[in-house]
């Protein structure tokens, strides 16, 4: 009767430090939420986010165009231009109405085949975000885990570390010891939680860097589609002569005629490459719509005839209506083939112009004064 009372007592002072040990350092993960979806609705009420994917790039390329032709009619900027207005009547190819026309068959090209992109998307779901990022977090605490690790591949003891910190960097002091963080167990949980910076960090990548990165691989898919099947169309002669050649009837470009091209060019060229980032890429149809209007701005922008110094769209890369102007030049057609973000594989497969790329309209200015 005695042992077996004094086992009891053993056996529940054991439970109890257990318990207590479980509460300063739990070593489970901390659970994922449950989660119920809805639908997440559209961005206006007034027209859905279908619609939207679809019209909001015209949109934005004739109201660009709109705005760089009202330049262009008015010489607000001819301090600014890469042409002069006489060089734009004489030296192209094309008139107006054929360009405009050309652009709008590109475009119902556009709208439809993005309609398809669209329509193979399924539903997009709200309420699973806060889910996502409790997985981010549980990521970051498993990551913590190699910690003691690499300290100690760098001679460096973590527990004693971990030791030192406890009382004045709890947190840290938690994460160098391998992501064990002091619980208190209570009536109302009993389960882990994560850590506030892990919390923090874990919606930084979710909202932030991940979908940051999903737009910048979608610029590096594009361009680099772009880069070559441009400069195949331009290396072999047939694919110049059947499609692209109807692109360089303009020697000067202007807002409008950036997308003036043959539509099995256009198709190629622009649609199927700006749809093949935003599939590989795995954005969301409001993703992928800004990413389509962004790339649009940037090709009407790349080719508006101006260089203005205050554009921030011609500061942030040298891709820029100067950079592409030469392109369509006979002494630079076979340079600078990047297009519409970034100059990387001209300059890495040296097909960059190596000439001066300022205003030549200002050089000419100068060059008359000095006479």
């Amino acid at each position: 009767m005695v042992n077996h009372t004094s086992g009891s007592l053993a056996a529940a002072a054991a439970a109890a430090a257990a318990m207590t040990n479980d509460s300063l350092f739990d070593t489970a993960l901390p659970p994922l939420p449950s989660y119920s979806l809805e639908p997440t609705g559209d961005v206006f009420p007034w027209i859905s986010d279908f619609w939207l994917s679809l019209l909001l790039p015209v949109a934005v390329y004739w109201a660009m165009s709109l705005f760089f032709h009202a330049v262009d009619v008015l010489d607000l900027f001819p301090q600014y231009r890469l042409h002069t207005p006489d060089e734009i009547l004489k030296r192209n190819h094309a008139s107006r109405y054929e360009v405009a026309r050309d652009v709008v068959i590109q475009q119902v090209i556009q709208v439809v085949t993005g309609a398809a992109l669209a329509i193979t998307e399924p539903a997009e779901m709200k309420g699973k975000s806060e889910y996502d990022v409790a997985v981010w977090a549980t990521r970051l605490r498993l990551a913590q885990r190699a910690v003691p690790g690499l300290l100690s591949a760098l001679g460096l003891n973590a527990t004693v570390l971990s030791k030192s910190l406890s009382v004045s960097h709890p947190l840290l002091a938690a994460a160098l010891a391998g992501g064990y963080y002091p619980v208190s167990v209570t009536a109302q949980s009993a389960a882990p939680g994560f850590a506030p910076w892990e919390l923090a960090v874990a919606k930084l990548i979710y909202h932030v860097l991940v979908p940051g990165l999903q737009f910048f691989i979608a610029v590096f898919i594009l361009d680099t589609w772009q880069y070559f099947l441009h400069r195949l169309m331009h290396m072999n002669r047939w694919l110049y002569t059947t499609f692209h050649s109807r692109h360089h009837r303009l020697y000067v470009p202007y807002a409008y005629g950036a997308l003036y091209n043959h539509p099995l060019e256009g198709f190629l060229l622009d649609t199927l490459g700006a749809g093949i980032a935003f599939k590989v890429t795995g954005m969301t149809v409001r993703q992928g719509t800004c990413f389509f209007a962004f790339s649009t701005i940037k090709t009407v922008d790349d080719h508006c005839g101006y260089s203005f110094p205050w554009d921030p769209l011609q500061l942030i890369t040298s891709n820029n209506a100067a950079y592409h102007d030469i392109h369509h030049q006979t002494w630079g057609i076979k340079t600078n083939f990047s297009q519409p973000f970034f100059t990387f594989w001209d300059g890495l497969l040296n097909t960059k112009y190596k000439g001066s790329r300022s205003n030549r309209v200002a050089e000419k200015k100068r060059e008359a004064k000095s006479k």
